[in-house]
């Protein structure tokens, strides 16, 4: 065995295992091997997802495009829809107190009682303005009585070196009220990725409800981010590209099993990728 075959040899191995190691998992988590669930034609631009109290037998949905929500079980063909609201760039949905809350880019949130999905039309949907700064705004989550936002690019925010995130309280009437905020580190993020110059832009983000870790997604930099329960960011994970198309949307069921949405496009459908979640 000649020298220079040795040294390709060598050189081979080493990109093989950089690529390989690339794309790493969080702890109970094996983000390679994905269990996939395509999604019908209507939510080929699926965003946000969420489950009601986590149970995982019915996925709530929207798309960015139409004002409608969707529900479905995974591996249905076919979702169920009811409409809320003119067309618009809706981005992400929780379920709080019973109440379905959709968030549009702008920063404006819509909301309306579950229990009235089952009609042709919702005609009470209350819309929320003025609560949150001017920006992009793509994640929204809900924890007991309280919702999360977080800006994907906010007036407030530079980028570069850190993303706030604005807590709303929810009160008796239903309405919100501000209630402080919380910050991420940009720079941690850069640093623990090892980029150089970089710009963080969140998609979505979600809790688990087994470590209250914040698991925050961002499509546009193909990253998954973990914070702890005060925002301050403890690791980061590059994604495949192969795997996540477009990752828009993240959610956990009670199981502390992890779903990640990725919008289609005209040559493939949406997807929700699960996660099985494995005590170690």
């Amino acid at each position: 065995m000649n020298k220079q075959f040795l040294f390709i040899s060598f050189i081979v191995f080493l990109s093989c295992s950089a690529k390989d190691g690339k794309y790493g998992s969080p702890k109970g988590f094996n983000l390679n091997k994905p269990e996939k669930f395509s999604m019908p034609d209507a939510l080929t631009e699926i965003s946000g997802i969420t489950f009601y109290k986590g149970n995982n037998d019915l996925l709530y949905a929207e798309q960015d495009e139409e004002g409608k929500l969707f529900w479905l079980h995974l591996g249905d063909n076919k979702a169920e829809h009811v409409k809320f609201e003119k067309k618009g760039d809706y981005e992400d949905i929780a379920i709080l107190n019973d109440q379905v809350i959709l968030l549009r880019s702008d920063g404006v949130l819509f909301s309306f009682p579950l229990s009235e999905i089952h009609q042709e039309e919702i005609t009470n949907t209350k819309k929320w303005e003025g609560l949150l700064p001017d920006g992009e705004f793509e994640g929204l989550y809900a924890d007991d009585k309280q919702l999360y936002v977080l800006c994907k690019h906010c007036k407030d925010d530079e980028t570069t070196k850190a993303i706030n995130a604005y807590m709303l309280l929810m009160q008796p009437d239903g309405s919100f009220k501000q209630n402080g905020n919380g910050t991420i580190n940009v720079k941690t993020i850069e640093k623990l990725a090892g980029e150089d110059k970089f710009k963080f832009h969140p998609s979505a983000f979600t809790k688990s409800p087994k470590t209250n870790q914040w698991f925050i997604l961002s499509a546009v930099n193909k990253m998954l981010v973990l914070a702890d329960k005060d925002w301050n960011v403890k690791e980061v994970y590059h994604l495949d590209p192969g795997k996540f198309r477009q990752p828009e949307g993240i959610t956990f069921d009670k199981d502390n099993n992890l779903y990640i949405s990725n919008e289609g496009d005209d040559l493939s459908a949406g997807n929700v990728l699960k996660f099985a979640y494995k005590k170690e």
